[in-house]
This record gives structure tokens, C-alpha cells and sequence, in this order.
């Protein structure tokens, strides 16, 4: 479904909402509506124009008025129309105006972006936590920050978000970080070049198994097991196989793997259809809240700071659209940043909880983004980097990703592990991104990895892969 713009709304009208929806129904609008209900009882003749800006020059201008107006109010919807209400949005307008050079940073601002091709863009997403920065960039105003009006768009599954990305439904989407290394090689797809400048998310995955198996924590004990897994190209897949294969188990003959979209792992855990899952958040905590499963494992105790899901376009996108592939990116990282920040954690949650976005409990997705959470075998336990924010794509992630393909059969013959990593994952554009808006950002572009206690040699990926002793290749 495609969400209402509030984006750009003035910000000296105290009758605009500029946060989610109209049909948003989190605390934070409900608020709002009650507030809405008091302050706009009368008119207030002494504010700006309240209609939305048409043309690019004019949502330029407005976002750089959003941008500042915001921040005066530390992004307090309520206290901004309150304020506005009380000394009058045209007052409060003249007196921005007399303490910054507005026209100047109007102008800064374009110069610097460039002129954007498009403005209007239809972004996809999968309803999980990992997709957080892609979600809260709408309602929070990271989007119209850089000039951009966008429809973040729920999405039932990957193939779905797949199928959509290379028909040009969207321009770009939320995705599985092995997802555009996939389709660029054409695997489970026709082949197209699709370019993935950012990782949303690190961490944010679990095993979770069902009640009934709280007596078999030893992998070698699910022999006969059914798990699910939200897609074949995903991380999710990946990191199950490795953790079962490094236990004795052949993913392939010891226990039976199903693709099951993440908003339906929990209604398949309770009906008995599967054992246990390995899937995103926030499913992992909802059947834990449900008391049906409980947390056998998160991933980052598979490998520390693992790829989940990640910001991806085509490369026809970015080449035709210099300029708003640019301004998409510094939202997408922007986000991503202060996704990063515990402290922002707990105001996150309020944000995407809401029906168009995540549809769930907020005291679910905040025990998932804080890391203090039930386990479902009665305790609390807490994990702060349980899922964490990091934009920048690690070519040697990349390398790994294509190294399981190769081991599982996704993929087959030579592979130019390198080549294809500096294809896809564009370690240059996120570095300069980050080093833009004040961010440290790594110098190399690769390095090495412990998982599961095996060193893993981004330089030595055939070597890695024949070291296995159960693969398919």
C-alpha cells in the first residue's frame, strides 16, 4: 500500500501534521488527531500557505524550511503546532528567516545535490525490522531532507520484491543482501545488474524453535526437523546451512528447508507445519510473545556482525538518475546512522509500528531494537548489537555470500568472486556518502571474518569453499 505524503507539508501551518499517515493509528497520531482537534478550532490567518509544493525548486525550498523547523523542535510534532498555533506561523517564518541566510542554504542546497531527475519514487519494503532505516525515513523526514517524495511500499515477500524491482514497479527496495548478487548473475531470475550501495542491517536474525523441542538445543537432535526460511537467496538460508552443517547435518537430506514469507513463520510455527525457523525480526520476538517458540539462537553468535537485508537499486536506476540515486542514498545512509544510536532506539519503534508499516506491538519491535527481550525459556536477556545499523558493503561479505551459492548449487562454474563484489556492492559510494554527511566510514573495502571459529580468507574464496566437507560443488 502506498502511504499518505506529510512529508511536505509547511511547517509553519499548525493544521499539518508531518508525520505518518492520515490513517496512521500509533500513539505518536493519535496524539496528534487529539491535538489536531484542540488547535485547529480556528483559523490562523497569520500562517503561510499550507499547500504542498508542486514544482522541484519549491520542494527544495520546503524541505530546507522542514529541515530547520524540525530540528528547532527536536522533530515534536506536537510542540511545533502548538508553537505555531500560539505565535503564528507567519511570525514564526519572518523571525527563521532574519537568523539564517535562508536563500543562501536554499541555493547551497540544490547547487550541492545537483537537479533532481525524479522526485517521486516508489520505494519497496518487506515488513521487518531489518528494513528499519528504509521505514523510518519516511515518517521521520529523512527522505524530504534530500528533496524527495516517497512511497514506501509494503511488500508480502522477496520474490514479490524481486519480481517488482526488475519490472520497474519500484525504483528501488528493500532487499536480502544475497538478492542483487543473485540477480545480477541471473540466478532464480532473468539476469539484470543490480547495484547495492548500503547495508541496512547487521545482526537481526534468530533460530527460533517450537515449545515443544525446548529439550533438543543440540543441532545433531533435528535430524527430520522442517525449518523455514523467508527466501533461497538470503542470508537467512545461508547462515542455517552453515550453522546445521557445521553440527553434522546435511541441509539438504538431514532436514527439509521451506521458503515461507516472514509474516507467516509464526501462524506456520504454531499450526505445526514447521519445527522452527531461521527468519528476521520482528517474527523471532513475536512467537516468543506469543508463546509458542522460544530463541535457540541469535545469528551474531554464528558470526559477529553479519549482512542482513540492504538498500538496492538497479544500475539502469543509478545511471539514468545520477542526481536522485545520490539523493536516495544520503537518506538511506543518513537513517541508517541514526538507526545506529541506541538512544534513538525506543522513538524508532513508535515510528514503524504502525499498520502501513510493520503492524505490530511496539513493545515487540523495541524489545527486538534494544536488545532487552524475553527468550521464551524465562528469561530476560540483554544484548544491545542483538540487530545493529552499518550502510557500508563490505566487498568480502559479498565474497562470502558467493561462496555458499557455489557450495549449495545456486550458482556453478568460475565464479570472479572479486569482480562481482566490486560490481554489486559499492563500497566507493557509500564511503564517500558517509565521509559527506560527517560519518566515519572504513579505508579498505575488505577484510576477514571469524565464523563459527573458522577463519574465513576473502582473498582465498575456492580454498574456503573446498574446506567443507558437506557441499554440493
Amino acid at each position: 500500500m502506498n502511504n499518505d505524503h506529510n512529508s511536505l507539508g509547511n511547517p509553519f501551518d499548525h493544521r499539518q501534521s508531518l508525520v505518518h499517515g492520515r490513517g496512521c493509528d500509533c500513539t505518536t497520531c493519535t496524539d496528534e488527531k487529539q491535538v489536531a482537534a484542540t488547535i485547529a478550532s480556528s483559523d490562523d490567518t497569520d500562517t503561510p500557505s499550507a499547500s504542498a509544493p508542486q514544482q522541484q525548486e519549491e520542494m527544495m525550498d520546503r524541505v530546507v524550511e522542514s529541515a530547520l523547523v524540525r530540528g528547532m523542535f527536536g522533530h515534536s510534532d506536537i510542540h511545533r503546532r502548538q508553537f505555531m498555533k500560539l505565535v503564528g506561523g507567519g511570525t514564526v517564518a519572518a523571525a527563521l528567516a532574519s537568523l539564517f541566510p535562508m536563500d543562501a542554504i536554499k541555493a547551497a542546497v540544490k547547487d550541492g545535490l545537483g537537479p533532481l531527475e525524479k522526485t517521486r519514487l516508489d520505494v519497496g519494503f518487506v515488513p521487518i525490522t531489518c528494513a528499519t532505516p528504509i521505514i523510518m525515513a519516511h515518517p521521520m523526514g529523512f527522505y524530504e531532507r534530500y528533496g524527495l517524495d516517497v512511497s514506501v511500499i509494503k511488500t508480502a515477500g522477496w520474490a514479490v520484491a524481486r519480481d517488482k524491482s526488475l519490472n520497474r514497479e519500484y525504483d528501488a527496495a528493500h532487499m536480502l543482501t544475497p538478492m542483487p548478487l543473485a540477480m545480477t548473475l541471473g540466478a532464480g531470475s532473468n539476469p539484470e545488474h543490480f547495484i547495492m550501495p548500503a547495508v541496512e542491517n547487521i545482526n537481526g536474525q534468530a533460530i527460533v524453535l517450537h515449545n515443544d523441542h525446548q529439550d533438543k538445543r543440540d543441532p545433531r537432535q533435528w535430524k527430520g526437523f522442517t525449518f523455514g526460511v523467508p527466501f533461497e537467496y538470503s542470508m537467512h538460508n545461508f547462515l542455517l546451512r552453515y550453522y546445521v552443517a557445521e553440527h553434522g547435518l546435511d541441509p539438504d537430506q538431514d532436514i527439509q528447508i521451506r521458503v515461507i514469507p516472514p509474516p507467516e513463520m509464526v501462524a506456520n510455527l504454531r499450526a505445526g507445519n514447521i519445527d522452527g525457523f531461521l527468519s528476521p525480526d520482528p517474527f523471532n520476538q513475536r512467537a516468543v510473545y506469543e508463546r509458542i517458540g522460544f530463541i535457540h539462537l541469535l545469528t551474531k553468535e554464528i558470526w559477529e556482525g553479519h549482512p542482513c537485508c540492504a538498500f538496492a537499486t538497479s544500475a539502469q536506476f543509478a545511471r539514468e538518475n545520477p542526481n536522485t540515486y545520490g539523493a536516495l542514498l544520503r537518506a538511506i545512509i543518513d537513517a541508517t546512522q541514526y538507526s545506529s544510536d541506541p538512544a534513538n532506539r525506543s522513538e524508532i519503534a513508535e515510528a514503524i509500528a504502525p499498520t502501513n508499516y510493520l503492524n505490530q506491538p511496539v513493545t515487540v519491535i523495541e524489545q527486538v531494537l534494544t536488545g532487552t527481550f524475553a527468550d521464551g525459556l524465562g528469561e530476560v536477556q540483554r544484548v544491545p548489537d542483538r540487530i545493529d545499523f552499518d550502510p557500508f558493503p563490505w566487498h568480502s561479505m559479498a565474497v562470502w555470500i558467493l561462496t555458499q551459492m557455489k557450495r549449495w548449487g545456486y550458482i556453478e562454474g568460475h565464479v570472479d568472486y572479486q569482480q562481482i563484489a566490486r560490481d554489486v556492492y559499492l563500497a566507493t559510494d557509500a564511503r564517500e556518502v558517509m565521509r559527506e554527511l560527517g560519518y566515519e566510514a572504513p579505508e579498505e573495502n575488505a577484510r576477514n571474518y571469524e565464523i563459527m571459529g573458522k577463519t574465513f580468507d576473502y582473498t582465498q574464496p575456492e580454498a574456503y569453499l573446498e574446506s567443507f566437507a558437506i557441499r554440493r560443488s
